[in-house]
Order: structure tokens, then sequence, then C-alpha cells
């Protein structure tokens, strides 16, 4: 089949909230096993462009065409249920504790199975929100904005776990951030967005397998990008 390649593709994608629009017109593909990053500035609309990439929202105009079996989603906001415990979180996903526990060894949280959120630091919470959406396989995992609240140090850690469980897991990824910093350090397609309602600016492809937060190409990349985002284009 042709698109059998394919995890997802939206055609001239547009979202309006009675007069106000958010989305103008985003075409974007993404192939299996992927990365990309949609950068733009906040309030643009990149939530809005995931959740009508997931179907929680339906587009004013346009489609998305959807070839993925199973999607993983990490939200901006912590959704864990604070009185149940970090497997009892996951159990409301799927009840095969094998696999949580295999999820939990390897995003760093073998020991802390039975911890509440309240007693975890942030970048823990975080772990949990991503094995969450990490335990039942998906083969499309979204990620909105989830290193915002993070101090430098944890970010970056949290950034490599990422980078690397993609490569062992083969899921693809779509993060979503104003960072560009991040996007660079994440993904190998790069959307720049504009300020609402947002449609593509620029479309980059690193085509770099190294990801490194000090790498002196990826500074310069993101020295490049951070101008075009900040001068629209």
């Amino acid at each position: 089949m042709e698109d059998v390649d394919f995890l997802f593709k939206t055609w001239q994608l547009s979202k309006s909230y009675r007069e106000l629009q958010v989305l103008d017109s985003i075409s974007i593909e993404m192939v299996r096993k992927d990365s990309i990053a949609v950068v733009g500035p906040s309030g643009c609309g990149k939530t809005t462009l995931l959740r009508l990439i997931s179907g929680l929202e339906a587009p004013t105009q346009g489609c998305v065409e959807r070839y993925y079996d199973k999607l993983g989603y990490v939200f901006q906001e912590d959704r864990l249920i604070p009185w149940r415990t970090v497997v009892e979180n996951l159990l409301f996903v799927t009840t095969d504790r094998g696999k949580i526990e295999k999820i939990l060894k390897m995003v760093g949280l073998a020991d802390f199975s039975n911890y509440y959120p309240s007693h975890l630091s942030g970048g823990m919470r975080q772990r949990v929100n991503l094995a969450r959406a990490l335990v039942k396989s998906p083969d499309l995992v979204l990620l909105d904005e989830p290193f915002q609240s993070l101090d430098l140090g944890t970010k970056i850690e949290l950034i490599g776990d990422v980078n690397r469980l993609k490569d062992t897991l083969q899921f693809g990824c779509v993060l979503v951030t104003h960072d560009i910093r991040e996007a660079v350090s994440m993904s190998r397609l790069i959307y720049i967005l504009s300020s609402r309602p947002a449609r593509v600016l620029k479309k980059f492809d690193l085509g770099l397998k190294s990801r490194d937060f000090f790498d002196p190409v990826f500074l310069e990349i993101e020295k490049e990008l951070s101008f075009l985002s900040n001068t629209g284009g």
C-alpha cells in the first residue's frame, strides 16, 4: 500500500473556535520511527495540532489521515492520580504487570513503583507520565511540552532518556515546544510555526542522528533556527 510507511498525514488543517482561528492550513506528514518537532510561540496552537492528530478534536477544515495503531500521549500538565501509587497509575492503562515492571525499569523507576506522586520530584513524575504513554507499546508518541517545568539538568537527562527509548522501542515521536534547543536535540524534522493563526513558516531536515545539548554543530543549528523563528523566516 502507498501509505504503509506513514504514521499520519495532515492536509490543509485549519481549526477555529467560533471567531478565533488557531491553525491555518497546516500540512505535515510523518513516517514510522521518525522524530519531528513543532516549534512556535506560546499560544500559537501547537497543543491544538496534537489534539487534532490524536483525534481528540476535529478540524474545522482539512483532514488527518491516521495510519498508526497505538498512540501514547504525554500532556503538558501532570495528569497522575495523586491518591494512586506509580504502579496503580499505570494499571489504569494496562493490567499487564509484567509490561508495567519492564517499562518502569526502562524509565529508571523500578525502585519507586509503590511511591505516590507527591513523594516524587518533578522529573520523576514526568518519567511516570512517559512510562504510562509507553506501556502499551505505541507506534506514535505525542509529547506536549513535557520538559517546560523541569530544571536544565533534569531536562537534559530526560531528553537523553527519551532518545534512548525511541531507539530501543522504535516508536515515532512528535514533540511540540517553544524551545529550539529541545527540538534540535530530539528531532530529525523541525516545523516552525508562526504566531496565531499558526501556519508553517519553515521546515528543516537536520539529517543528524546524534543528540547532544552542547555539541557545537547543534548549537550552531539552534542559533540559526532561533533567528528564523523570531523573525518569521
